[in-house]
């Protein structure tokens, strides 16, 4: 069903990758990913303030090139932070899917129902999730975004004023963790935009961190959380697209596709 917003452009791409050989068609928003592609990710994109016609894609063959063959739903919506994404809507949205990619930027939303749906649907379902950058400040208006931010594990409402580039500094988790051996000792990133974490979930696990200019603090960029059940990984820093196609950025998040499939 298509948005009734003038406003939305919502489509559909599935993207197969198998043996080093990349298929493309387009596909209906309510058309789920046949089940002998792969694993079957849907990734959900839009939003206000960063290029996600670009990250879609940057994103999806970085990790089918990563992680195996992958069989792509993405349904991206407009440009405004008060979306509600229409896939969302319907009951049994995340039937048929493996693991969820959210990389969406809808702060404006207030919808309590509609948002506390988001976490319950995972729930139920136990579908893993991935949750990049904007994804952390969406919802965050809505009478149940402590429900998002505990499915999320960390609490976020602002970002530091200056974009810059960011060292990413393992914590002893991380130095522990197989999923931060691209990041060594420490990362520069290309560029970024860091986000300040008023609060750590209890069942957080704070795997890398970046001195913040503004408040002096150290503050979580790379996390594990285990909600209810459902396995979640965090990742704050992807405001640029240039930070998202490096080989360091994408390498820790296959890692934590893989860490959320149980692999």
């Amino acid at each position: 069903m298509r948005s009734r917003c003038s406003d939305v452009l919502l489509f559909s791409l599935f993207v197969a990758t198998a043996f080093g050989t990349n298929v493309a068609r387009a596909q209906e928003a309510d058309e789920k990913s046949p089940p002998d592609k792969g694993v079957r990710a849907l990734m959900v994109t839009g939003g206000c303030c960063h290029d996600y016609q670009n990250q879609k894609r940057i994103i999806s063959e970085g990790l089918s090139q990563r992680v195996g063959p992958v069989a792509w739903t993405i349904v991206e919506y407009g440009t405004k932070r008060d979306i509600k994404a229409e896939i969302y809507r319907k009951g049994d949205w995340i039937k048929g899917f493996d693991i969820v990619v959210h990389n969406e930027c809808f702060g404006g939303v207030e919808d309590g129902s509609f948002v506390k749906g988001i976490v319950d649907a995972h729930i139920a379902s136990q579908v893993p999730a991935i949750v990049i950058h904007c994804s952390m400040h969406s919802y965050r208006n809505a009478p149940t975004a402590d429900t998002w931010r505990a499915f999320l594990g960390v609490t976020s409402k602002r970002h530091e004023k200056k974009k810059r580039s960011l060292k990413v500094l393992p914590t002893d988790a991380g130095r522990q963790s197989s999923m931060l051996a691209a990041i060594g000792a420490s990362w520069d990133t290309p560029n970024g935009e860091l986000y300040i974490i008023e609060k750590v979930w209890p069942r957080t696990k704070v795997l890398a961190e970046v001195q913040s200019d503004e408040t002096g603090k150290a503050e979580p960029v790379i996390w594990t959380n285990v909600y209810k059940g459902t396995r979640v990984f965090g990742i704050s820093l992807g405001h640029h697209n240039e930070t998202i196609q490096s080989d360091v950025w994408q390498d820790v998040v296959a890692a934590g596709w893989k860490w959320s499939l149980g692999n």
